[in-house]
């Protein structure tokens, strides 16, 4: 199959870029290929270096929100209590007297009626008058009363007192009565809690109107903070990547639309750039007049300089060819004899469409000869690797080649300089770059619809149905815990890239680790209509670990299991603990993995090629992360599966702490 070829446009260099797009001055004034090389990001260039400030101030807002709304919650509920309290033993303390008068009268009647009128006013759930051995003289309730005539004297109680009792729903109240000459009763209220109409939500209104207030302004703040800073912010990205040995200019530059410190950046950038690239062509030219004056010199004195010569073209990673008018090779090193696949010492006097088989670079070589073209040229060509063409290289691989074409004027004779580049790791860079925004766009489009609509739907119809109201807030709380957890994941795994990922050890309850995961899965298992099932010993261990990240790496695979388990399928999480490990299995009776997908399914990004799989949202980071915390803990997490049968997943940790 014949390579793709990629054509670089020459173009003048323009004074700025817009981030990710910069021309490279090439020295000379030649302008060099656009190469474009932008980076996926979770911020927009500039924001991060006051995105944690503006989180920061958001979230400390939110917590001080809720926390209002909790206090006042309670301060109203300990008042309605309270008012309640008083109401009870407003009407004990009136109904008590005139009770005790008419069963003194023995007036069961207009007991009876005083008593049904008292409770019917008072908004009562129960109102009676009982005797010490229980038998109830007077009820609000008719249908309760067990005793019809009341006798001349009973029983008396020396040590009653007055009690009242407040729960969550109603408060209960005892009042003594003393019938002379006749003996003791007592009045049984029990009213409930009435809350005062509207106050409760008059008082979350407010906090939430303030709270919203609040919040637009920070947010105004942080757009204008933002505003002013993210040019600095962008400048400091660049500085950090160039700290890091990154010298593209197409990497460094920024967009001039951030603010008025980004023109004189690029322009920084550029000047740079060009500088360097100069001094490596005067370099070249230099080696070159040198290796001609060599040739005219003794033959003793020309032999050693020249061994010099090569020897310093042959350190060089890019690969170096010189052709002349006729376009035949008068000098190659060592890495353009490896690009080219070819014997170093066949190469002087060979014709370069020997050597070449790409039409543009040869259409290029032959611009130069006659003077057609007198700028440089870049051309990239990818083609596959034949069994052995390099050491390293696997036989079929797909390798990217760049072949810069710069004319060399001597003597008024048109040669041309070649230099070859590989730049199969950029050009895989840049595909990862571009499935992990895929991925990452399609992770995060997903909860952010879900919230969108069903904020709408609160607002529609939220006032008049509070049912479905309270099912958007929930949607909308496990939606944006999703999207926690999927930034979350993303940062993680940054730091496993950069090196920085730390665990803090402390104590980690299992049982109570374990309850909150299967809380967390129960309404998505019962929604796919699969068995959820935990099996735990009798006895666990509190681990020294990391209880944040070990719920993330859990969390992970038991989530896993249940995405793709069919309907009426069986997920079971089983643990075992002994004196040394504690082994945790996710086992389910999904559509398991191929044995091909098996040794990459914990590779970043990576999702296995089974149809069945990309119907299922995902970013492909929940296992690389799960295993480097296993890792970090000394343990590991291994993979047994079968296609169409199942999966198990084996998390192992240390009983006590080990280093990774």
């Amino acid at each position: 199959m014949a390579a793709e070829q990629i054509h670089a446009v020459n173009a003048p260099a323009a004074p700025t870029a817009p981030t990710g797009t910069t021309p490279i001055v090439a020295a000379g004034g030649a302008a060099p290929a656009t190469t474009t090389t932008p980076r996926a990001r979770l911020l927009l260039r500039g924001e991060s270096a006051v995105a944690s400030i503006g989180i920061g101030a958001a979230v400390i807002l939110l917590a001080a929100m809720t926390a209002l709304s909790w206090w006042t919650d309670r301060a109203q509920r300990a008042q309605v209590a309270q008012w309640s309290t008083e109401h009870v033993r407003a009407i004990g303390a009136t109904l008590g007297g005139s009770i005790e008068t008419l069963l003194s009268q023995g007036e069961l009647s207009q007991l009876r009626t005083l008593v049904a009128d008292a409770a019917r006013a008072g908004g009562l759930a129960q109102c009676r008058v009982a005797l010490p051995d229980g038998r109830v003289v007077a009820d609000a309730e008719p249908s309760r009363i067990n005793l019809q005539q009341l006798p001349e004297r009973w029983q008396r109680e020396t040590a009653a007192k007055t009690d009242v009792a407040c729960d969550a729903s109603r408060v209960v109240a005892t009042f003594p009565l003393s019938v002379p000459n006749r003996g003791s009763a007592r009045l049984e209220i029990a009213a409930p809690l009435a809350a005062m109409p509207g106050a409760r939500w008059e008082a979350q209104a407010g906090v939430g109107t303030i709270g919203a207030a609040t919040l637009l302004v920070t947010l105004v703040m942080y757009r204008k903070l933002r505003a002013r800073l993210r040019a600095i912010g962008a400048v400091r990205e660049a500085l950090m990547c160039a700290a890091q040995g990154e010298r593209a200019p197409a990497v460094l530059a920024v967009n001039p639309a951030l603010g008025a410190e980004a023109a004189p950046w690029n322009a920084l950038v550029e000047e740079l750039d060009a500088l360097r690239r100069h001094a490596n062509l005067e370099q070249a030219r230099q080696a070159v007049g040198s290796r001609g004056r060599i040739g005219s010199s003794s033959a003793s004195s020309g032999d050693g300089a020249r061994g010099d010569l090569d020897a310093a073209f042959d350190a060089m990673p890019q690969g170096l060819i010189l052709v002349d008018e006729k376009l035949k090779v008068r000098y190659a090193n060592g890495a353009a004899a490896v690009f080219l696949q070819a014997k170093r010492d066949q190469l002087p006097h060979t014709d370069v469409s020997q050597l070449i088989a790409q039409e543009e670079v040869l259409a290029g070589l032959r611009g130069v000869s006659d003077g057609t073209l007198r700028r440089k040229t870049t051309i990239e060509v990818e083609q596959k690797a034949p069994p052995g063409a390099a050491a390293g290289a696997a036989a079929g691989a797909t390798t990217v080649l760049r072949f810069t074409i710069r004319p060399v004027r001597r003597e008024d004779s048109a040669s041309a300089m070649i230099m070859i580049e590989d730049v199969t790791q950029q050009r895989v860079a840049n595909e990862s770059r571009n499935h992990f925004v895929a991925h990452a766009t399609h992770e995060l489009r997903t909860p952010l619809t879900n919230i969108r609509l069903y904020v709408e739907t609160a607002i529609d119809e939220g006032e008049r149905d509070p049912s479905v109201r309270g099912k958007c807030l929930n949607v909308i709380n496990q939606e944006a815990r999703r999207l926690e957890r999927i930034v979350g994941e993303m940062l993680s795994v940054a730091e496993i890239e950069a090196g920085s990922l730390k665990i803090t050890r402390g104590d980690l309850r299992l049982d109570q680790l374990f309850e909150e995961l299967m809380a967390d899965f129960a309404q998505q298992a019962q929604e796919k209509n699969i068995t959820l099932n935990l099996r735990l010993p009798p006895k666990l261990p509190v681990l020294q670990a990391d209880r944040g990240k070990i719920a993330v790496a859990l969390h992970n695979l038991i989530g896993n299991a249940l995405k793709y388990t069919p309907e009426g399928g069986s997920v079971t999480v089983a643990v075992d603990v002994s004196a040394r490990e504690l082994v945790v299995t996710v086992s389910d009776t999904g559509i398991g993995i191929s044995e091909d997908d098996q040794p990459r399914v914990f590779e970043r990004f990576y999702r296995a090629q089974d149809p069945r799989v990309e119907k299922v949202t995902g970013t492909g980071l929940g296992l690389t992360l799960a295993r480097e915390v296993a890792r970090l803990h000394g343990g590991e997490i291994t993979l047994k599966s079968e296609l169409n049968k199942g999966s198990t997943f084996t998390l192992t940790l240390p009983c006590q702490a080990e280093a990774a």
